[in-house]
């Protein structure tokens, strides 16, 4: 007998993210299904008001869905995964398994993000992940949102490769947010340099319950 295909929920902050999620389904995962929900307000929300302003809109957006969530959201994602046990359902946030593999590779880690409400949310997973002494700093990619939110996903993502290329005394750089991955490909520093999409997807697929 056939086994179903694999179902995901997928909430985004931006409509951009599902062209980059279906790409990664169809090369990686070609037997998954995936649902996206797509809500700019959450991230605009948290920006100007904290992560725990939108917990309720997150709640009631998930409430009824069948199978895991991934959020592809770094400044609200811990918000999903706090959610997961009133929900019923495995919520995952993107960037976990990036976080876990970056600290794995050196305890200096440089995080790179284009908005400053991820910095916090993503210093504090890190912080999670380790299992030793690490030393976390975080800088915004001035002017890479400007160009994300105009629609240049090119221009956000070169200057995100330049903003690595230019880090001294890390052992892996961490982008912070979905909409950042491909910058890795343009960069020519010898550091490591994670992004989260790949990891993210494969995660929440092999993930069934809470």
């Amino acid at each position: 007998m056939t086994a179903p295909p694999k179902a995901l929920t997928l909430l985004h902050t931006s409509a951009a993210h599902v062209p980059v999620f279906d790409a990664l389904r169809d090369r990686h995962h070609p037997d998954a299904v995936l649902r996206h929900l797509v809500v700019p307000e959450l991230l605009e929300r948290a920006r100007a008001h904290g992560p725990e302003s939108v917990a309720p809109d997150v709640r009631e957006l998930l409430e009824g869905v069948a199978g895991p969530v991934l959020v592809t959201c770094s400044s609200i994602g811990a918000i999903g995964e706090s959610l997961a046990p009133a929900l019923g359902v495995a919520v995952l946030r993107v960037d976990r398994p990036m976080a876990a593999a970056a600290v794995r590779t050196g305890p200096r880690i440089l995080v790179l993000a284009t908005v400053e409400s991820t910095l916090a949310p993503t210093v504090g997973m890190l912080e999670e992940e380790a299992t030793g002494p690490v030393a976390i700093r975080t800088q915004v990619v001035a002017g890479a949102w400007d160009r994300f939110a105009a629609g240049d996903a090119a221009g956000c993502r070169a200057l995100v490769a330049a903003a690595a290329d230019a880090v001294a005394d890390a052992d892996v750089i961490v982008l912070a947010q979905a909409s950042m991955a491909g910058a890795e490909d343009l960069t020519t520093t010898a550091t490591p340099v994670f992004s989260s999409p790949r990891t993210g997807l494969a995660a929440a697929l092999g993930a069934q319950t809470v």
